[in-house]
């Protein structure tokens, strides 16, 4: 299927009518943290550029006062969930897919296999279905044997009865076919072009000195392991050096106070709080390296942008970080303490790994094109209408 999707890429456009695309399984956006916020969020603006109609269901208690019907072409239908970890998700999902029933987009784009769930309501209602599949999250730590059950049925479910299917990864791809012999379409994750003007102010808010800190960025959840990274910070030998940590918690509870009560005993790690725009950007083109040790991961957006800044990476052992990373980044064996509190020294002595050169930052930046992905998304609708 993919020879048959990249031919011809732009008479797709040319000779078709707009798509009405409606997407589901997020938050909301904009300056909401979280891959598939971000994911959806650079993927709508850019399928309404090249002549999509889409709407994006989204949850009011995430959005922005300031942030009206629209933004930037996108339509938001505001539907209400009940702000609680586990059902939240489900609720809002299984609403969405109702409405989708009433409104009869061309296409119902699912993000993620916990609101595929929902994958053979939409089919119930004659729905045209594609559903991307960002990341094994029955993986996850946090969730027990009763969530972790509905979620691989939901990516169950959405392997085998959506119109078309998107993994943003290369292993996500093998995991899929091995287990469901069902052709999927690896539309990786793009990134924007990095603001390489972006000012240190951010910096001196933080008292963070430019190329002597240490960036994570990710929603502070158990899975994205920041009591791995500020313990690393403590045992460290790494004078002068600091641990900054960009994100915020979904939900206030035991892992997030932990979090916070960690950092309060290390000076040299401090806390961000959610960052986005020129603020993040400043802090990714000033950091002297960048650190993510989750246990699982889909493709992480927040290492294509550290690499899309030459960050020297120090990263996880896990399939996701292996596929993106480039030679000379050091990997750590999830949970290994030790040999994280070493990769830190060897950032602050100078020997960590080298930042990624100009031809391997084009090479990543013409692979994650958000406009490219766009596309090649847009051509996937087009095969899932006449999917049977």
């Amino acid at each position: 299927m993919m020879d048959v999707l990249e031919a011809q890429p732009e008479v797709v456009d040319a000779v078709r009518p707009a798509l009405r695309v409606t997407m589901l399984g997020l938050r909301g956006f904009p300056k909401v943290q979280g891959g598939i916020e971000n994911h959806v969020e650079n993927l709508a603006t850019r399928l309404v550029e090249i002549g999509c109609e889409v709407e994006v269901v989204v949850r009011p208690s995430y959005m922005a006062a300031d942030v009206g019907r629209t933004w930037c072409g996108v339509r938001f239908a505001r539907l209400w969930a009940p702000r609680t970890t586990g059902v939240e998700t489900f609720f809002h999902t299984l609403i969405g897919v109702l409405r989708a029933g009433v409104t009869r987009p061309d296409i119902l784009h699912i993000h993620g296999i916990g609101p595929a769930l929902f994958t053979p309501l939409g089919r119930m209602l004659g729905l045209r279905l594609v559903v991307t599949h960002h990341s094994l999250d029955y993986e996850r730590e946090k969730w027990g044997s009763f969530a972790r059950w509905l979620l691989r049925l939901g990516e169950t479910a959405g392997m085998r009865l959506a119109h078309g299917r998107i993994v943003v990864s290369g292993f996500l791809a093998d995991r899929v076919r091995g287990r469901y012999q069902v052709p999927v379409e690896i539309i990786p994750n793009g990134i924007p072009a990095p603001n390489v003007e972006a000012g240190p102010a951010i910096l001196r808010s933080f008292d963070l000195t430019p190329g002597r800190y240490i960036l994570t960025v990710a929603r502070i959840d158990p899975v994205k392991r920041q009591l791995d990274l500020i313990a690393a910070m403590r045992q460290a030998r790494a004078r002068g050096w600091k641990l900054a940590i960009v994100g915020s918690a979904d939900y206030r509870d035991g892992y997030a106070r932990a979090v916070s009560d960690a950092a309060e005993g290390v000076g040299d790690a401090v806390l961000l709080g959610h960052q986005t725009g020129t603020n993040l950007a400043g802090l990714f083109g000033h950091a002297g390296a960048f650190a993510m040790v989750s246990s699982v991961e889909g493709q992480p957006i927040a290492v294509l942008e550290a690499l899309s800044y030459g960050c020297p990476l120090i990263l996880s052992d896990i399939p996701a970080h292996r596929e993106i990373a480039p030679a000379g980044t050091r990997f750590i064996a999830v949970g290994d303490v030790t040999d994280l509190a070493a990769a830190f020294e060897a950032a602050a002595s100078g020997a960590a790994a080298e930042g990624i050169d100009a031809a391997d930052r084009m090479r990543i930046a013409e692979a994650h094109d958000w406009t490219v992905i766009a596309r090649r998304t847009l051509q996937l609708y087009h095969h899932a209408l006449t999917d049977r």
